[in-house]
């Protein structure tokens, strides 16, 4: 096992009726932004319980945050942050409203010439607004993480960053707010919180038997409770499950003392910024053509993931591996998230081997992956057999 500092500060309240618990974690001369998207919260019935929650503090709101959060939408509300003298952002949505809320809460304190420098430039953020979450949607573990991406509509960029001073102080985690997404949605959570742990697990061996021990829990707990959730998407006790381990896949424990990948998500991010494709739809694509692409270097794990995920023990050792990657494959199809560029019907696809790669050489991302050996050559490759 690798050498690690773990440092988790967000206290996580989870369960029906938790909302409420926000009154007495929110400093009582704190004045706050709660910030939101489309404005599902006021059908569902959580805006009223966020309310009800502030009635004894100073409040003002900001909507509009979009499923990938604009800089141009955020720097509004930062704007609004500084003329009405904010002290605390209650970020209440899914991981997109987490996401720019802690771009908010960096920006309004940053010192630099512009915000973007902490995306483009990796300025450091040495101060933040203090902010906390109520999640609506699983997926993303931004509600207890420190990380955020962002894009930029004027330049196509989607970039990410990452600061301790942008953990949440708080999360509030109520399956019952989740029972109005839509199936899509619930899929795409699915989904995402299953590549976020294949990112941190699916390397190669570090003696870390217990982490991968979680990390099989979490990729098990999703298989089963995913088609669940799904067909009955008021049954607490599998919502409750999904909801949990999209917390875990990504608040920094599964990832200690192991090697990580995530070049499957960078070039997803990609993908998303220059198609317009939901984020885990990318993640459905390029994952298995990153598993197929690097078999040989990831080849005990991808062993060990047949066996241990999908009771695959009978075959040769590439058998097991392509029938494992094609167990991954059925299973987002079964959720009703493709696999395939051309499934979704995205104009331009054809180009996206070329296209792709050199947005990342743009951004400086020129060895990706555990050993850093994915190159743009190789994205090239990949998505060539994503098509």
């Amino acid at each position: 096992m690798q050498n690690f500092s773990y440092y988790n500060p967000t206290r996580i309240l989870f369960g029906k009726g938790q909302i409420a618990a926000i009154a007495g974690l929110i400093p009582a001369g704190a004045k706050v932004l709660v910030t939101y998207g489309g404005g599902s919260i006021k059908k569902n019935g959580v805006y009223d319980q966020v309310k009800a929650a502030l009635k004894a503090h100073a409040w003002l709101e900001f909507g509009g945050i979009e499923a990938n959060p604009r800089y141009e939408t955020l720097m509004k509300a930062v704007a609004l942050v500084k003329s009405e003298g904010a002290d605390f952002i209650l970020a209440v949505g899914g991981g997109s409203v987490a996401d720019g809320s802690k771009f908010i809460a960096a920006a309004a304190r940053f010192d630099g010439a512009e915000p973007w420098e902490i995306l483009a430039k990796r300025a450091p953020v040495s101060a933040a607004v203090p902010l906390g979450v109520v999640l609506t949607l699983p997926a993303t573990g931004s509600e207890s993480n420190t990380f955020a991406v962002i894009s930029r509509e004027s330049s196509g960029d989607k970039l990410g960053f990452g600061s301790e001073h942008c953990y949440p102080q708080f999360a509030v985690l109520d399956p019952e707010t989740t029972y109005s997404l839509p199936p899509r949605q619930v899929a795409n959570g699915i989904v995402d919180a299953f590549v976020h742990t294949m990112e941190q697990y699916m390397t190669y061996p570090a003696e870390a038997p217990l982490q991968d021990r979680f990390a099989e829990g979490i990729l098990h707990t999703l298989i089963e409770v995913g088609p669940q959730t799904l067909a009955h998407p008021q049954e607490y006790a599998a919502r409750a499950s999904q909801v949990w381990s999209a917390t875990l896949a990504l608040n920094g424990l599964i990832g200690c003392g192991v090697p990580q990948d995530w070049a499957t998500h960078m070039i997803g991010h990609e993908l998303t910024a220059e198609y317009g494709l939901d984020h885990a739809q990318t993640l459905a694509v390029v994952l298995p053509g990153v598993l197929r692409h690097q078999k040989e270097a990831k080849r005990a794990k991808l062993l060990q993931y047949a066996e241990r995920i999908w009771g695959i023990r009978e075959g040769s050792e590439d058998e097991r591996i392509e029938r494992a990657i094609a167990a991954t494959e059925a299973f987002f199809g079964s959720l009703g998230v493709h696999t395939h560029l051309g499934l979704y019907g995205v104009a331009g696809t054809n180009e996206a081997p070329s296209r792709i790669p050199a947005r990342l050489e743009r951004h400086g991302f020129l060895k990706l992956g555990e050993h850093g050996a994915i190159t743009p050559a190789a994205v090239t490759e990949i998505l060539a057999a994503r098509l």
